[in-house]
């Protein structure tokens, strides 16, 4: 699966520059960050319903679009897969518990 996100990681980073009218990718690169946060949520949200309804095949289809949109933002932001796979590394074998309590508080 890893090798999947990380080919469709650099299709997201090839048509950010594309022209909107033939590309998805750079009609929401085009639309800003807001936009494309707001998208995250939508995909996150539903979901969610789609979880909480019990309908596996809805629920498959939103996980997949939530994932898209997530690398979108992600290359917006710069931030590449491999730092965000690092990072899930680096919490492995640690409580979930343990890991948030050793977070900085603000």
């Amino acid at each position: 699966m890893r090798a999947t996100l990380f080919t469709l990681e650099q299709t997201i980073r090839q048509r950010r520059s594309a022209d909107p009218s033939t590309s998805y990718v750079a009609k929401l690169t085009a639309r800003g960050r807001g936009k494309i946060a707001q998208k995250v949520g939508e995909e996150a949200v539903e979901a969610v319903i789609a979880a909480m309804a019990g309908n596996r095949d809805e629920l498959v289809g939103e996980s997949a679009d939530l994932l898209f949109h997530l690398l979108l933002l992600l290359a917006d932001c710069d931030i590449s897969l491999d730092a965000v796979c690092d990072e899930l590394e680096r919490r492995e074998g640690v409580s979930g518990i343990a890991e948030k309590a050793s977070r900085p508080t603000d």
